[in-house]
């Protein structure tokens, strides 16, 4: 625990808040279980702007991070961050506030307990803005990766799902208050640097370094602030709708990776501005990084792990792409209020890059997706049947995920456009993303938007395959009487627990080739008969012959 008290003084520097600005707002349909995090919805971060100093002999950042804050509610002379204590338990790692001033003016602080507790010194009015610095140094913990590259070169990359910016950075550590940003490095000059938004400067400062800043006007949440530090090679691949589209890789590994990324991002720009609306942000680039594994939504600057660049175009890394590009929609522009509702951003992510695969490569290839998932969530739920989408108790917010929020999410999202019909779905979605683009969104807000495209009631869909746990296995079959032409098909859930109300279709195969779609619905574990007489003889029952349901079938002839 560290507590300083310096000179305190009798005002604040009040800013005029900005015509237009986006104001912080709770959900218009709060989900019925939240994350824990200690919000408060009367204090609006806009603005933070990092000024770090990085070097080549020590792991230690210093850093100077300039916070702008509308209050909202009056009454209030705190304003709280998080910010990781350097202690004994990180092996001296952590961050030391040094100081904390409005103006030059010294504010009284506690950095406590990864907080920084900040005394303004008054009530601050409503609609008041204050500027607040925070100036501090220290080893990160986590958050900002300081490690060699594949290539043994130093770098520094960010690491911020989902709860990890406050390691390096004093914010509030949440998605639920979106803020605009920028980075003002100073680093050795023989690095580049890479972040969200648009770059401002560049400029020598003598001394064998150099100062570049990004800033970034749009708002996002703090785990999609980045910053990637590296010897890179930089290709400034094309444009879409007048915005920048980049390709940053390891110097070694420029050739292979300059054709990886080539494509195909800007088809997946256009594709995902047509079907739901458009494009946030001010640039996309593609970056090569050593922070993670896969990829990562920082928004307008995507990481791709370290092995991402092969020079082969691999399909594999090119749906990475894909789902990472939707992100910039799902996630990133329309941000959940809770983490629990995480599946608004990678079941969604996982579903628009199956219908990218659709739109680019075929029906197949989608349905062949499709397919891969289903059995990912089959696999799962033999361990843990129990798991719901949307989970109760989030015990850690550093871990969030859950595999079957992705491949189970995405189901969700493909049974629901086959219910309601695929034009009213899009709708719905477009609406979605209109009403809450830079802000943030629940699950129940989703929902009103796809009941009022579509004309229904769809509580007991979202109750079923979010709120509870289970997966439906459907075991059947089906007999035709060709004296009678009667053809009768029976079907049962036999799922261990949990109730699920599914109406699966079937496609009757006549003798002569022709065929004919016939669907009902039902509910539980009872069983269900179907009697239906044919003008022509049956050869074949298909069920599920659009691959529209999450279940695992036993069906056969009898």
């Amino acid at each position: 625990m560290s507590l300083r008290y310096l000179r305190c003084i009798p005002y604040l520097l009040p800013v005029v808040a900005a015509l237009g600005a986006p104001v912080l707002a709770q959900p218009a349909e709060p989900g019925p279980v939240q994350d824990g995090y200690p919000k408060n919805w009367g204090i609006d971060m806009l603005h933070y702007a990092f000024a770090l100093q990085l070097s080549d002999d020590t792991d230690v950042i210093t850093g100077q991070a300039t916070i702008e804050a509308r209050y909202l509610e009056p009454e209030q002379s705190t304003l709280r961050l998080d910010l990781i204590n350097q202690s004994v338990a990180l092996e001296g790692k952590g961050m030391t506030v040094d100081r904390v001033h409005i103006g030059g003016e010294d504010l009284p602080f506690r950095h406590e307990d990864n907080q920084v507790f900040i005394e303004l010194g008054r009530e601050v009015a409503a609609q008041e803005q204050i500027q607040v610095t925070v100036e501090y140094h220290g080893i990160p913990a986590t958050g900002l990766k300081i490690a060699p590259t594949k290539h043994g070169d130093r770098s520094f990359f960010s690491d911020n799902w989902s709860s990890r910016a406050k390691n390096w950075l004093p914010t509030v550590d949440h998605p639920y208050d979106k803020a605009t940003n920028e980075f003002i490095i100073t680093a050795p000059v023989h690095y580049q640097v890479i972040s969200n938004g648009l770059l401002m400067e560049e400029s020598d400062l003598g001394d064998g370094l150099r100062r570049t800043h990004w800033k970034n006007s749009v708002p996002i949440a703090t785990w999609l602030y980045v910053l990637g530090v590296a010897e890179f090679a930089v290709q400034y691949v094309d444009t879409f709708n007048g915005k920048s589209i980049q390709t940053w890789v390891y110097k070694q590994d420029r050739d292979a990776g300059f054709y990886d990324f080539a494509v195909p991002t800007k088809q997946a720009l256009a594709y995902f501005s047509d079907l739901i609306g458009p494009f946030s942000y001010e640039k996309l680039a593609n970056i090569q990084s050593n922070s993670v594994g896969g990829g990562m939504e920082a928004a307008s600057a995507i990481f791709y792990g370290d092995r991402s660049v092969t020079g082969t175009r691999s399909r594999r890394w090119q749906h990475v792409i894909v789902h990472e590009v939707a992100h910039q929609w799902f996630g990133n522009a329309v941000t959940e209020f809770e983490w629990n509702d995480l599946w608004l951003s990678e079941g969604f992510a996982t579903y628009y890059t199956l219908l990218f695969r659709a739109y680019a490569y075929g029906r197949d290839d989608f349905v062949e997706g499709l397919k891969n998932a289903r059995n990912r969530v089959f696999a799962y739920y033999e361990d843990d049947y129990d798991f719901r989408i949307i989970r109760e108790h989030l015990p850690d917010l550093n871990n969030v995920s859950g595999g079957m929020i992705y491949q189970k999410g995405a189901w969700v999202l493909h049974m629901l456009r086959a219910l309601v019909g695929e034009d009213a779905y899009n709708q719905g979605v477009r609406a979605y993303y209109s009403a809450y683009k830079d802000l943030n969104a629940s699950t129940g807000d989703f929902r009103r938007h796809i009941e009022e495209a579509s004309g229904m009631q769809l509580d007991w869909f979202f109750d079923q395959w979010l709120y509870q746990g289970g997966v439906v296995y459907m075991d059947g079959h089906w007999q035709y009487n060709g004296t009678t032409s009667e053809l009768v098909i029976f079907l049962r859930q036999t799922q261990p627990t949990y109730t699920f109300r599914v109406a699966p279709t079937f496609d009757i195969i006549y003798d002569d080739g022709s065929k004919e779609r016939l669907s009902f619905e039902f509910k539980g574990s009872a069983a269900v008969e179907q009697r239906m007489e044919t003008a022509k003889p049956v050869v074949e029952v298909i069920p599920d012959p659009n691959t529209e349901l999450l279940a695992r079938w036993t069906f056969e002839r009898q």
